[in-house]
């Protein structure tokens, strides 16, 4: 059923009241404003630090300290299989086989890999579908990815944008453009969630529809995991990849994860550039010539484990083992609509929410459009003590991350623009 909101300041504490998940928000350091915490809405940018992080890098400056290189093989957390400490509950959060995950590198850097390994151009089959306005960094990504196969990217990409006056996309219109151009798609590269427009896109119906026409379906997740929870492997999904120092809070800049479906990821003749971690472990300290990938995700690995990158993704990870992601998304649900609701109560403040209001097509972000003055009104909300993103043109980014966000985070935040706007 329903919650029923209202502008009442005892409905937020009751919320918080019966929230299952409100110890959570102990657990995480806060900015100050004025010496008391901040109003953080910005975890989908940077989330914020576990206070268990320092004892873990502790632990490790210790293995560190007492082992040296015996630290590869002893101690708490031994650093040879360190990456695979986190499978079992990144697993968890996109719904994968543990041989279909590997933590390594950044967000960026595994998309190269990945479509290095998937985009296969013909004379015929050469094109890549994104949408429009996705985030710099994968336009990128994919530009320089045809010009690398000699390709103009004027002519190899395919751009889908919303239909004139619309800030967001319909799956229908991203399926009829994978049907027209059929015969030519090589790949379909989307994010999963649109930076500015916090659009979560319907994966499964997309990829359906790209391996209908015999092209590769690959997603940028940086802004979906730990966000929404996934069924990657049950959608049939080919590759996707992510960061974790946003939802996943593990601080900046964080090593990032690969998901490759094992009927890619299980086959050691799945074209892949190789390195000395991708190795299969039986042989990788023979020292010899010829790369045996190992025959699961890790075998897109490339260089050891950068075990003081992964800390604070390990450390965090054991916050969202014990909240459990479907606890983590009922919240978000709860929480994101109680924002939207108090939003539409004020008139004063002239905006457009371009987020969609189906909780189905959105998590943690709410997308605030001003035709004018949006960078202004941004600045007034951070020196009251709001701490949210803008980007352009215009848009304020206000997304409350479940974990460590409330109802009264959320009614706080709405007195605040009742009063100053």
């Amino acid at each position: 059923m329903p919650i029923e909101f209202n502008t009442d300041p005892s409905f937020a504490i009751q919320q918080d009241s019966s929230d299952v998940l409100a110890s959570y928000k102990a657990l995480f350091h806060f900015p100050k404003h004025q010496g008391k915490d901040a109003i953080y809405f910005c975890g989908n940018s940077l989330g914020l630090q576990p206070k268990s992080v320092e004892g873990a890098i502790q632990i490790e400056l210790n293995s560190w300290k007492d082992l040296a290189v015996g630290g590869y093989f002893g101690g708490p957390n031994p650093w040879l299989y360190y990456h695979e400490l986190m499978i079992p509950s990144i697993s968890k959060l996109i719904g994968a086989n543990s041989d279909e995950i590997t933590i390594t590198n950044t967000l960026t850097v595994n998309l190269h890999l990945m479509m290095l390994s998937f985009y296969k151009p013909d004379k015929t089959r050469y094109k890549i579908l994104m949408e429009t306005g996705a985030f710099p960094s994968d336009q990128y990504a994919v530009e320089t990815l045809v010009k690398h196969f000699g390709l103009n990217p004027a002519d190899a990409i395919i751009e889908i944008s919303p239909k004139e006056g619309k800030k967001i996309l319909e799956t229908k219109d991203i399926i009829d453009t994978i049907d027209q151009h059929g015969s030519s798609i090589a790949m379909v590269m989307m994010g999963g969630m649109n930076y500015y427009t916090g659009q979560f896109f319907e994966l499964e119906k997309i990829a359906h529809a790209t391996h209908e026409i015999g092209a590769i379906c690959g997603f940028d997740l940086a802004h979906v995991v730990g966000n929404i929870p996934l069924q990657l492997h049950q959608w049939n999904i080919d590759f996707a990849i992510w960061c974790s120092y946003k939802y996943l809070n593990a601080g900046p800049g964080a090593v990032g994860g690969i998901y490759v479906h094992e009927k890619w990821a299980n086959n050691t003749d799945t074209q892949r550039l190789g390195g000395w971690w991708g190795n299969d472990e039986k042989s990788r300290f023979k020292m010899e010539k010829g790369f045996h990938p190992k025959p699961n995700a890790s075998g897109w690995n490339i260089s050891t484990t950068p075990v003081f990158n992964m800390i604070g993704l390990k450390a965090s990870l054991e916050i969202f083992d014990l909240a459990g992601i479907n606890a983590i998304r009922n919240k978000s649900i709860r929480l994101t609509g109680y924002l939207e609701y108090l939003l539409t109560q004020l008139p004063k403040l002239s905006f457009e929410i371009i987020t969609p209001t189906s909780a189905d097509e959105r998590g943690a972000q709410l997308s605030l459009y001003f035709k004018e003055n949006g960078r202004a009104i941004h600045d007034k909300m951070m020196e009251s003590g709001i701490i949210v993103d803008y980007r352009e043109p215009g848009v304020i980014r206000v997304a409350p991350a479940p974990l460590y966000c409330s109802f009264q985070d959320v009614y706080q935040f709405y007195c605040i623009l009742r009063e100053h706007f």
